[in-house]
Order: C-alpha cells, then structure tokens, then sequence
C-alpha cells in the first residue's frame, strides 16, 4: 500500500512560482513561501536537529555546521531509509522526497530532466557562517532546494543563500530574507552563481538542502557522467 503524503507541501505556492523560475536570467532560481502545509511544518520547526548535533562542515570557502541523513558518509549520495534520531516528520519527508509523486512535481515545476533524490541533508549557520560566492557546474539536469526553518529574519539580513549573476558578492541578483517556511532553489549550470553573506548577528539559520538528479542504470548520476566527461578532455 502505497504511503500517504497529503498534507506536507504546498504545491499550489510552489506551481505558482513555475513561470518566474523558468524565465528568471542568467539561471533557473526562484523563491516561494510557505512551501510546507502550516500543521506540518509547525512539526518539522519544533524537531528540526539541535546544532550540537551537527558537525563542523567549513572549509576555506564557507563557516557552516553540517548534519548527515542517518549513515550517510562523508561526500556521498543520501543513505535510504529512516533516520532513527529524528522525528517521524522528518522521517516522512524523507520518505517523500524519495517518491515519484515529489520528484514529478519538481521536474514539471523546473522544466529538468530531475528523476532521483541524492541529497538530503541539514546545514547551519551561526554568527560569522557564511559561503563565499561559487559555482558547481554540475548540471544542467540538477536542481538545489534549500529549506528554511528560521524565524524573525529581517530585511537586509545576511545568511539566506543569495543568487548572483557572477561569482562576486556585488553582483547579487536575489537574496531571501523570509527564512520561516520558505524556499530557494536554483537549476545548477554554468552560470549559477550562489552563496550567503556573512552573519553579524547572534541568530541560527536553520536550513534543510534537498538535491535532485537525473540519474540512469547505465550511466549512473548525470553530475558523475559530466565530471567523467571534463577529465577525459
């Protein structure tokens, strides 16, 4: 039988924002709010992951704290199954975002040959996080979402993962500052510039990245198959 999963997104917002994120330039990103369904995401907000759980996930580009999904290792795709010390609504999503029905959506949404979940995992930000400017380049059949679940974020404040026309923090094209129930996301390509402002304040930005691949039996993920490509040239 298979699981419900009325109740948890808002697909009405999301579809909504469909045309914009198609037609937005020099790439595919768009913003919508109240992505989940209110009871649901009051759930998600009150057992998001304590920060002490997460570990530190910095390097020279980026202050970040990073929380796996269940077993997951480090620089590999997303573990299946449940994850036994979070709560049955995160667990649910998971769930979700493994299923044909989320992943369809998302692939009629963005217009990208999307057919897989291969990240899920939590990332934080405190005072002084921040993530320099950069490109993955990866794509084109890849789409980032990134989750918020912070609430009393101001206008103007750092710490939403901006989009920029070019890898320089001065030429921000967009920049989130509702982080309560709310979502970026952005098609990976050659011009898909991102990153977030370094944060002043004594605040959490509490955040969920969920990544979307194609992916085939024979040729595995379409981000492994480019990164084939580019060392053979």
């Amino acid at each position: 039988m298979l699981e419900d999963f009325s109740g948890i997104i808002n697909w009405k917002n999301l579809f909504s924002k469909s045309e914009n994120f198609q037609k937005n330039q020099p790439f595919k990103f768009g913003f919508i709010e109240n992505i989940f369904e209110t009871a649901f995401y009051n759930n998600l907000y009150g057992s998001y992951p304590s920060f002490d759980t997460f570990k530190d996930g910095s390097d020279l580009s980026k202050s970040q704290l990073l929380r796996r999904w269940g077993n997951t290792l480090p620089k590999k795709y997303v573990d299946p199954g449940n994850d036994s010390n979070l709560s049955e609504e995160w667990n649910r999503l998971k769930r979700y975002a493994e299923s044909n029905e989320f992943i369809e959506n998302f692939r009629k949404f963005s217009g990208t040959r999307v057919n897989k979940l291969q990240q899920f995992h939590f990332i934080g930000y405190t005072q002084g996080g921040f993530q320099l400017p950069h490109i993955h380049n990866v794509g084109p059949n890849t789409l980032v979402l990134m989750f918020y679940f912070s609430k009393g974020w101001k206008k103007g404040q750092a710490g939403g993962t901006y989009m920029a026309s070019e890898e320089d923090e001065s030429k921000i094209i967009f920049e989130p500052y509702d982080l309560d129930n709310s979502l970026a996301l952005f098609q990976d390509g050659p011009k898909a510039a991102h990153g977030a402002r370094v944060i002043s304040e004594n605040v959490e930005r509490r955040a969920l990245q969920i990544t979307l691949e194609e992916w085939s039996e024979k040729d595995g993920w379409s981000s492994e198959k480019k990164l084939s490509m580019r060392k053979r040239i």
